[in-house]
């Protein structure tokens, strides 16, 4: 095994099946799509993987610009023989895809973007990086650091409407140390140059260039892909799909999984090769 040797990935479903593959968002790993992808495995191979920077998989110091998780993913997918994929992508790994869209275009079968646009967001950049500053990594230990996200992280974010939940995901993302200290799993650095990398500019250029079946998912209460961005996304290429799912936030396969699933499976059937 080459490239791939580099990536924690789980590969399911009939080996001549279409591929089908999921991208997750900053912080994240493979495993956020665990509630997802067994609807999927009897009709898709399905393909997910913890993008560099993140869970289990390699961490380089640099490389962390939407272009080289888009490199990855064209390797990986060498590497495993996939000639053209399905690809679904969730936030930062919606921009990801996006660009592996724009950058092999030919590798495609059809695109799914979930609450993410194209539009540069450098506020969204900023929140996330106070968030990730709030905590006192590394702490002394695991034990220390679920009391920390269970009772002090919540009141340092107390307005934010997900609190709860942000310091359970948070946690996931702490393991613990050969020297019994617990740290952050994914490099941090490598996290805020994907997030500069991913909002310093806008792509609009790359929507308007999709030629594949296409559909952008968009969570009704959330912040990240606002309405007015969502319809801008359908002026720019009218060939583009929309949907929004009502109460849902950002994290729309996580707080809607069954509507998620729905309009997945038609947007796939609808485009099945």
């Amino acid at each position: 095994m080459g490239y791939l040797q580099n990536f924690k990935f789980e590969l399911d479903g009939p080996e001549q099946a279409p591929v089908l593959v999921f991208l997750h968002g900053v912080m994240g790993s493979g495993a956020n799509w665990r509630r997802i992808t067994p609807t999927f495995r009897e009709k898709y191979r399905v393909l997910t993987f913890d993008q560099r920077g993140h869970g289990w998989s390699f961490k380089p110091e640099k490389g962390y610009g939407p272009e080289n998780y888009a490199e990855d993913l064209k390797l990986i997918i060498d590497e495993l023989g996939f000639d053209k994929i399905h690809l679904v992508g969730h936030s930062m790994g919606g921009r990801n895809a996006l660009h592996f869209a724009h950058q092999y275009p030919e590798r495609l079968n059809t695109l799914v973007i979930e609450d993410i646009g194209p539009e540069g967001n450098p506020k969204a950049m900023e929140r996330t990086a106070h968030l990730l500053d709030l905590v006192p990594t590394p702490f002394p230990s695991k034990a220390a650091a679920k009391e920390f996200f269970d009772k002090e992280f919540p009141e340092k974010i107390s307005s934010h409407p997900q609190r709860k939940i942000l310091g359970s995901y948070f946690f996931t993302n702490i393991e613990e140390k050969a020297d019994g200290t617990a740290d952050w799993r994914f490099n941090k650095q490598g996290i805020l140059l994907s997030l500069k990398a991913g909002h310093f500019r806008p792509r609009w250029e790359q929507v308007r260039d999709l030629k594949c079946p296409t559909l952008f998912i968009r969570g009704q209460n959330s912040d990240d892909l606002t309405a007015e961005e969502l319809a801008k996304v359908r002026q720019v290429n009218p060939q583009i799909e929309t949907v929004e799912i009502a109460d849902a936030g950002h994290w729309i396969h996580f707080d809607q999984p069954n509507e998620f699933i729905r309009v997945l499976s038609e947007f796939l059937s609808r485009h099945s090769i």
